[in-house]
């Protein structure tokens, strides 16, 4: 019992001498709450769609007694999020990235003011764009205890975004160099981020057709198959048997892979992130 008593005591000090250290080291012990919450929310999440894909998988297996059906409905169940919405997501990201020209040009309107490069992204945090105000808000309180360029690389990290590495970039250079044309280099970068976010609502508006046709084809057959079912069950008895089985998973591999390639096709692929190096050189 000591011994335990002993190992206990030992580990609860040595979590505290790595937290102390840590804190004084300005390390990032635990994921920041925005994080942390979307952690959560993504695993809540997954857990719902799990649910639901086993639970419509047990009613249709129970209805119709086709193990391919349910296999598909399972399958369907779990993946339409994927395929037929995304919606608030997109919409999220185009907000995003205009978030990210605005606070650009928020930095560069409060140095013109006279103020310092780690002055005005304290001041920003302020009224913040809503979209990236935690984000934000985090880069101010770590300016108090981190090197600007730190602090810069944790931002980018936190934003993960193309549009915020290049603006990131920017400041990291200039907290180095002290570049005297910063000013007109947030504009010229906050004119090209604005720019890509109006191609992205353009590129949505055209895609939105292919979402609107694919709902509209799952749904109709979806539909055939229940009228059928409750109308004239006899009509697909024929399925009943293994080699029909064997044919209702090869038009179900069909539609799902119609459906997968259509989703795809409504995507925008974003290009890789652009990381700046944060090794050597001054830091203010």
């Amino acid at each position: 019992m000591s011994t335990l008593v002993a190992l206990l005591a030992g580990l609860i000090v040595g979590i505290g001498i790595w937290l102390t250290i840590g804190g004084l080291a300005g390390w990032q012990l635990l994921p920041a709450r925005s994080q942390l919450a979307t952690t959560m929310a993504r695993l809540q999440q997954t857990a719902t769609r799990a649910g639901l894909a086993v639970l419509a998988a047990v009613v249709v297996l129970v209805v119709t007694r086709w193990p391919v059906a349910a296999a598909l409905a399972g399958l369907g169940t779990a993946l339409a999020p994927r395929l037929l919405g995304g919606g608030r997501a997109r919409q999220d990201a185009i907000g995003k990235t205009e978030a990210i020209a605005s606070w650009a040009e928020s930095v560069r309107d409060t140095m013109a003011a006279a103020a310092g490069l780690e002055e005005a992204l304290t001041a920003t945090a302020v009224a913040p764009p809503a979209p990236i105000a935690s984000a934000v808000q985090r880069l101010a309180e770590r300016l108090r205890h981190q090197r600007l360029t730190d602090a810069l690389a944790a931002f980018g990290d936190e934003l993960d975004h193309p549009s915020s590495d290049l603006v990131v970039a920017a400041l990291t250079i200039a907290a180095r160099m002290e570049a005297a044309d910063l000013g007109s280099l947030l504009s010229r970068l906050a004119e090209s981020i604005r720019d890509d976010a109006t191609m992205r609502v353009k590129v949505e508006v055209g895609r939105q057709r292919l979402r609107t046709s694919a709902k509209i084809i799952l749904g109709s057959v979806a539909a055939t198959v229940v009228m059928l079912m409750v109308l004239n069950r006899s009509y697909l008895d024929a399925y009943d048997s293994p080699a029909g089985q064997a044919v209702l998973a090869v038009v179900g591999g069909v539609f799902a892979g119609g459906s997968w390639l259509m989703a795809r096709m409504s995507d925008i692929d974003l290009p890789e992130r652009f990381v700046p190096r944060t090794t050597g050189g001054p830091s203010r």
